[in-house]
Formats: structure tokens, sequence, C-alpha cells
């Protein structure tokens, strides 16, 4: 007898954790979201109920074909128009032939614009107290977003659920800051340098230098929404603090492509999901 009803509540209790959860998307627009959006429809299929929370003005977040994920969308102070100048332009900023200093200016003067915008959105989103309701009373299971813009990891701590990440990695190594991961900069290659894992010395001295100066080049970059996120929670919370909070992080990346690096346990490789959808040669 014992043992049947011990069977019965095991097979009762694997049920009632096989049922699909409440999965909250904060999602991220550009090339991050076309990759997204397959899985978070595959999420939807295998019995999840998502939600998905976009800005009133996107390039590729609110499609005009019906999904079956539930969208939520928040307005914003700009218009597509300006979206799409901005996002060009940041774009336009990569491809720039000059020299290794001028590339740094450049780019941090147009991600300084491109997280200007993008601060915008957030600080919309959580300061509208009809979202903001409707997402703690919907108690969701998991947050599941791309973080490079910080948004995510902040909602998941304001709601206080668990969080997987989806992303290609974040500048000046704070992924692996924030997983506690090592990341020497004796032979991992520094952005902008163009090394491989096998350095000379006097290229070992330059990624040493870079290294350093990510300290200054990031700050000021991801200090707008530390200060967000201390209007929120009352306390000071670093980027780093925040991202830490991720239990998954889904790297879109292979060794293939890579150079070798150290990784954590909760950092998984899911590189080839960007070529999952094939479509046959024309004669």
């Amino acid at each position: 007898f014992y043992q049947c009803t011990g069977i019965f509540l095991l097979l009762t209790s694997s049920l009632i954790f096989a049922e699909g959860g409440k999965i909250l998307v904060i999602p991220q627009d550009g090339s991050h979201w076309l990759s997204m959006r397959p899985v978070v429809g595959k999420l939807q299929q295998n019995g999840h109920e998502v939600v998905v929370v976009v800005p009133s003005s996107s390039l590729h977040m609110k499609s005009k074909e019906p999904q079956n994920y539930t969208v939520k969308v928040y307005p914003i102070p700009y218009t597509e128009e300006h979206l799409a100048v901005l996002l060009n332009s940041f774009v336009s900023a990569h491809f720039i032939e000059q020299s290794l200093l001028n590339i740094i200016i450049t780019m941090y003067q147009s991600m300084s614009e491109i997280f200007g915008f993008f601060f915008t959105n957030c600080k919309s989103l959580l300061h509208n107290e009809d979202m903001m309701q409707y997402l703690r009373k919907s108690k969701f299971d998991v947050v599941f977003t791309d973080p490079i813009m910080m948004c995510g990891p902040i909602i998941a701590e304001y709601l206080s659920v668990p969080s997987v990440y989806f992303l290609r990695g974040f500048p000046c190594g704070m992924d692996s800051e924030a997983t506690q991961c090592p990341n020497p900069p004796s032979y991992v290659p520094r952005l902008f340098l163009n090394n491989s894992d096998s350095m000379t010395f006097v290229q070992r001295m330059k990624n040493m230098l870079v290294h350093m100066l990510e300290f200054i080049y990031c700050k000021p970059v991801f200090a707008q929404f530390e200060e967000l996120a201390y209007k929120i929670f009352q306390k000071k919370m670093t980027s780093t603090d925040l991202l830490s909070r991720g239990s998954v992080w889904l790297m879109r990346y292979d060794f293939v492509f890579e150079f070798p690096r150290p990784v954590m346990p909760n950092m998984v490789f899911i590189g080839g999901i960007n070529c999952d959808q094939k479509k046959k040669l024309s004669q």
C-alpha cells in the first residue's frame, strides 16, 4: 500500500512540474529579436504561457502577422523613423576604416547614443504603472530576456523571479565578471584588437592596455541604468550585480568560430540557433 501510494504521489508531482510555466519576455530590438523570436514561438508551442513586452516604436518586434503568444505594448516618446535613423548610424559606425583610437571614440559615441535611446524605453516601461501592475499581478515564473540594455535584469529583480539570458556577449567582459568566470587578458583577446588567443608579448601588452581602458569605456554607458535601478530598489546596484542574478546564460556563439576561453556551468552555447531556418535553393 505504501509503495503504491508513493508511486502515485511521485507521478502526481511529476505531472505538476511538467505543466507549462508563465514566461515574461523582455526582448531587444533589431537582429537580437530576430534571433530570439523563433525561441519564443517554440516556447509557446511547448505549452508555456508567453507574454512579450515591447515598446510602441520598434523595427521588428510588432509583427503584423498573428502570434500565438501575447504581446503587451507600452508607449515611448520616439517614432519608428527616429529609431531607424539611430540604428543605421550605429551600424555604419562599425564599418568605418580608421585608426584604433578613432574606432574606440566612434564606437563609444554611437554606443552612448543607442544606449541613451534604449534607456528611455526602459524608463518608460518601469514608470508605466498600469504595465508594472499587470506584471506584478501576472505572477510570472521566469523572465526570458536579452540583457544587453539591462531592462530585463532590472524587471526580473523587481518581480523577484529567476531570469534566463539570451545574448551574443557583453562589452568589456561584463558577462565574465557577472558570472565570476576567469577572463585573463594575458590570453583572452579584447575588442578592437583583432588578436587571436596566441599573442606576442607586444600584443599582450596592448591587450592589457585595452582591458584597463574598458573600466573607463563601459562605466559611463551603463551608469544611467544603475541610477535607474537605485531609484527603484533604493540601494546601490552595479550593472554586474544585476547581471549576476541570471540563472542561465544562453550564448549565441560556438567555439567553432571563437577563440578558446573559460566558461561557467550556467553558460550554454546555442550558436547554431541562427541557422535553424532553412530554405531550399532555387533551380
